[in-house]
């Protein structure tokens, strides 16, 4: 019995090594896109970047809102879930964001998620 914990031991730290080579190589490539989204019978635009599982998304939203928020990125193989925190100016000023982004093979990825102040939105983006 000792033999076989001992097996799944060092098979669990060869799939984490893995793992952590996969998601370490994946975070040195710089991703952009560009989103298209709704709110209020209102369009709204968006570009943002990412890298090292943190990024920007700079946005305009309906009443002439525009800012900026910070995204945190949670990397697994092909989704990657998003948070984010984000400032506008008008009326509602502090913003928040998730959503989701989906990296096929490839060097295009699709993405949706929803904003506070810029409401649905759909992403399309490259990695570099």
């Amino acid at each position: 019995m000792k033999w076989c914990s001992q097996l799944i031991a060092v098979l669990s730290i060869s799939v984490l090594g893995l793992s952590w080579a996969n998601t370490a190589n994946a975070q040195l490539v710089p991703q952009a896109w560009g989103a298209l989204g709704s709110k209020d019978a209102t369009i709204t635009y968006s570009a943002g970047f990412r890298l090292f599982d943190l990024g920007a998304e700079f946005g305009t939203g309906p009443q002439g809102a525009a800012g900026v928020d910070i995204l945190k990125f949670i990397s697994l193989p092909v989704v990657s879930p998003y948070v984010g925190l984000g400032w506008y100016s008008g009326k509602d000023s502090i913003a928040y964001s998730g959503g989701v982004q989906v990296a096929p093979p490839g060097n295009i990825f699709y993405g949706v998620g929803y904003h506070s102040i810029r409401g649905l939105n759909g992403q399309i983006g490259v990695k570099f």
